[in-house]
């Protein structure tokens, strides 16, 4: 996927394009082999990298803090820059000390909170993003995958739902859960007539009005919903 995403090309006013599986490549891949290790009940989708998580650590929504103390990645993993880098948007890697909000609430006020350990975690879940790529202007704004051109939006959501299909199979997935509409609509149509349930789960954004009423009270019950769906009473949490 990392090789087909880069021969293509983002016009203005994408300036910048960091790609984590190149950069990152060390984390991710420690990420993936520390983790996905084993076949798994739920997928849960993000949507592409934000700036002070996935863009800084390698891992899908990776706020440093929940990397770093929950997940515990070495301390010394090797992330370089991206080139070109964005002076508004400094990859500093484990050296960070801006905070995602969406990966802190997803990470360690909900995955570390309600099953406590990540071996607990990782029996059932795995996370992954989409889109690998984080897309921003000149400014540093970030631009989503929705807000790109319609050519080049099309070329990336082929290379995206491709690889999906095969992140579902390799860990023989019983659900695939999205987290934000965006996410839900792209395994939706990927993932069409395969033998997965397909669920949402709302993203952890601070930009969402209604994330900021209490996103994980909110998550959990989507959360039981999706279980009760594929026949689970629970996620195994820890009693």
């Amino acid at each position: 996927m990392s090789d087909d995403l880069s021969t293509l090309s983002f016009s203005s006013p994408v300036t910048h394009v960091y790609n984590p599986l190149e950069y990152a490549w060390d984390a991710h891949k420690w990420y993936v082999r520390q983790y996905a290790t084993s076949k798994k009940k739920v997928l849960l989708v993000g949507m592409n990298p934000g700036p002070w998580g996935m863009a800084q650590t390698g891992v899908p929504f990776g706020e440093v803090t929940a990397v770093r103390d929950f997940l515990r990645m070495p301390l010394d993993m090797k992330i370089d820059r991206p080139k070109p880098e964005n002076a508004k948007r400094p990859v500093t890697g484990l050296a960070c000390t801006r905070s995602e909000v969406s990966g802190k609430r997803l990470w360690r006020e909900w995955a570390q909170v309600e099953y406590g350990d990540t071996a607990t975690f990782f029996n059932t879940f795995f996370v992954h993003n989409y889109c690998p790529l984080m897309f921003m202007e000149s400014g540093g704004r970030n631009r989503t995958p929705v807000q790109l051109r319609a050519a080049e939006r099309n070329s990336l959501l082929g290379i995206c739902d491709d690889a999906l299909r095969k992140v579902v199979k390799a860990l023989d997935v019983r659900a695939v859960c999205g987290v934000g509409a965006f996410a839900e609509q792209r395994c939706k149509t990927a993932l069409q007539g395969e033998n997965v349930v397909v669920h949402c789960l709302l993203h952890p954004s601070p930009a969402s009005p209604i994330a900021n009423r209490g996103w994980v009270q909110q998550a959990k019950k989507q959360i039981e919903e999706l279980m009760e769906k594929i026949g689970e009473s629970e996620a195994a949490p820890p009693t």
